[in-house]
């Protein structure tokens, strides 16, 4: 699937600003309405989604490139990069399968349509959409004046689905 065929938006943010929190309650509320949504979280460091020691791991530590775990329950697809360059946003989302949404986390660099979280204790308060026009909104856990764009606080789950409905142009088929 062409990547332009899904519609992507994304939250962002500096370190501890609320991304995850916003991010899962979203995916529940969007869920929730109905709609079939995916997600791509961006990690800064070395992660590993499987355990020292289980089959697969070993199967990869031996030198797999790829390891596919599958169950009557789920799939997934490790790939392990070595030398290549970490894929774009693009190519990752590419290899999902159709979906209503891709909701992205981080990538604060890509040209999607994005929330910016702010909460009081991140790692940072220096706002971002000053300088990035495509964010369309703001989710804060404190007041904020002098915005441009729409501000929502963090907690209004309803507000910033029905904000990215709109965005998205998520509609249902009346038929």
């Amino acid at each position: 699937m062409n990547p332009s065929d899904h519609r992507i938006f994304g939250i962002t943010g500096w370190k501890n600003s609320g991304k995850t929190t916003l991010a899962v309650k979203l995916v529940s509320e969007l869920a929730r309405r109905g709609w079939k949504v995916s997600t791509v979280k961006h990690a800064h460091h070395d992660f590993d989604i499987d355990k020292e020691g289980t089959d697969s791991w070993r199967h990869r530590k031996a030198g797999a490139g790829e390891v596919a775990i599958v169950s009557d329950r789920r799939w997934a697809l490790m790939h392990e990069l070595s030398e290549e360059a970490e894929p774009t946003l693009a190519e990752i989302i590419a290899r999902f399968a159709p979906c209503d949404l891709v909701l992205v986390e981080g990538y604060k660099r890509e040209h999607h349509k994005k929330i910016e979280a702010r909460r009081l204790d991140a790692r940072s308060t220096d706002p971002l959409s000053t300088d990035d026009p495509t964010i369309v909104a703001i989710a804060s856990d404190h007041a904020i004046s002098g915005e441009t764009i729409p501000v929502f606080d963090l907690d209004d789950i309803a507000g910033l689905a029905d904000m990215i409905e709109r965005e998205m142009q998520l509609s249902r088929d009346p038929s």
